[in-house]
């Protein structure tokens, strides 16, 4: 679950400049973490070359695709439900259409959609996107066709993403994909393989080429970022078999930070989602030496309670991301920290839920991502225990954590006013077309008026009022790093 779902964007449809010879339709829905929706760009460059322009109009696309999640139950359930609509409208408007579904879920349900049910043509992975030309082949001469091998070396690296749904200034680059924690909660290991690094040459380029289009911001994206490890390629655990030369010359997360940075030393960097088991410190010093590393850590917990950690395959203790807490805070003092956090895990009592609580009263965190455990299909929990907490309790306990979180997202924004922050312009605010709308280093929201300045300027604001979750001001002028 150490993935952020933006709960906004659930099941964005895609746009694409429409490529001229391109005759065929592709309508691609997304659901789920970040890392679904950067994978939809490398899907959509990849049909691209073979002859799709997308569409947001269902009924007249020859293909259907969903890029699914399996972290949450509601997010399965969600997708079944977009799977009946298009078939829906497959049997009463388009016989022509062929449904695929890409992702977690792909991996985990093959044979359940294929076989059993026969509600889609098309099954991939979300390793087995370079195979889409291959398997739609096998569609198109009306046979299913599936490919959900998770792969040992995939990472994209090599493929150029389009860029889809974006305000033209911020973009995700990948860096990393699988999953080697097992926690016992998590699908991921299942569904994305074991953990492989891309080649930092590759990153690199992937963040000239988005400046150079006029991206101002990126977001570093993996599973677990800090455990980025490139000797040459392959799995992060077969390091220890790499030679002197390969060991040598690795890069680990800490050094790729300061080669994006150095790369680009006026272009934003943002990086998600971090373990805290994996977390070292010369990331956090890193951070604190280039000005275009944002100040804000999203650090997961699940639980404040050293039993439910264990329970929960977790390899920190409660005491020792307290300390990493005040260590990151010692060097970088106005660093935002948010959180994901997990109520009603097996086993979980009233006295390890007022753990979690007292964590956050200790730690304040700038914002959170919160659930309830939803028991998930294939993972340890689910076949070594019984989700044995009332749905009654662990919905007081979730809403118990939100009202805190609330309560310190207020106080945490609130030392804001009267600030002069640095904020990079994303888009015209919500509430008013007189305002800009953008984020400071530490991901909080601002809103001020446009005046002169234009999306994509990196402007100082003077903050002169807030809600609980955004800051109101006026701008002073352009940032030195404009």
């Amino acid at each position: 679950m150490e993935k952020i779902i933006d709960e906004n964007k659930q099941g964005e449809s895609l746009v694409l400049h429409q490529k001229p010879g391109n005759n065929r339709k592709l309508f691609i829905e997304s659901y789920g973490c970040a890392m679904n929706f950067s994978d939809s760009e490398i899907v959509a460059s990849i049909l691209s070359e073979q002859g799709f322009n997308t569409t947001q109009k269902l009924e007249e696309a020859d293909l259907v695709l969903v890029n699914t999640c399996s972290i949450r139950d509601k997010a399965e359930q969600t997708v079944r439900k977009r799977l009946e609509k298009y078939n829906a409208v497959k049997r009463d408007y388009n016989p022509k259409m062929k449904v695929g579904v890409l992702g977690c879920m792909a991996e985990r349900l093959k044979t359940k959609f294929l076989e059993e049910e026969k509600i889609v043509d098309l099954v991939v992975g979300p390793d087995a996107y370079k195979d889409l030309p291959n398997l739609l082949a096998e569609v198109d001469e009306g046979r299913d066709a599936i490919n959900v091998i998770l792969s040992k070396d995939e990472t994209y690296g090599d493929i150029s993403p389009v860029r889809l749904n974006t305000n033209g200034v911020t973009a995700f680059v990948s860096i990393t994909r699988g999953c080697d924690n097992m926690c016992t909660f998590c699908v991921v290991p299942f569904t994305r393989g074991r953990e492989r690094s891309r080649d930092p040459q590759s990153i690199i380029e992937e963040i000239n080429d988005l400046w150079n289009k006029g991206f101002k911001e990126i977001t570093l994206l993996g599973q677990n970022v800090d455990s980025y490890l490139w000797y040459g390629g392959g799995l992060k655990k077969d390091f220890v078999k790499a030679r002197d030369m390969q060991k040598a010359t690795s890069v680990n997360f800490a050094k790729l930070l300061e080669l994006c940075a150095n790369a680009q030393p006026k272009m934003r960097i943002r990086f998600s989602t971090s373990n805290p088991q994996d977390l070292t410190l010369d990331v956090v010093k890193t951070m604190a030496k280039h000005h275009n590393i944002c100040n804000h850590i999203h650090l997961p917990v699940q639980s404040g309670s050293n039993r439910i950690l264990k329970e929960m395959n977790r390899l920190h203790t409660r005491e020792e991301y307290m300390t990493l807490i005040d260590n990151i805070r010692k060097i970088i003092p106005d660093c935002a920290i948010s959180q994901d956090m997990i109520v009603g895990f097996p086993t979980e009592s009233e006295k390890d839920f007022q753990d979690t609580v007292s964590l956050m009263e200790y730690v304040k965190y700038d914002f959170g991502y919160m659930f309830t455990y939803s028991e998930r299909p294939g993972t340890l929990a689910e076949r070594k225990m019984d989700d044995d907490v009332p749905e009654e309790t662990k919905k007081r306990r979730l809403a118990e954590i939100v009202e805190l979180q609330q309560k310190h997202s207020g106080y945490r924004t609130r030392q804001n006013l009267n600030q002069v922050v640095e904020v990079l312009i994303e888009k015209e605010s919500k509430k008013s077309n007189l305002q800009w709308s953008g984020r400071t280093s530490q991901n909080l929201v601002t809103v001020f008026p446009k005046e002169h300045y234009k999306i994509g300027d990196l402007v100082m604001v003077k903050v002169t009022d807030c809600t609980s979750a955004t800051l109101i001001g006026e701008v002073t002028g352009y940032s030195e790093n404009n």
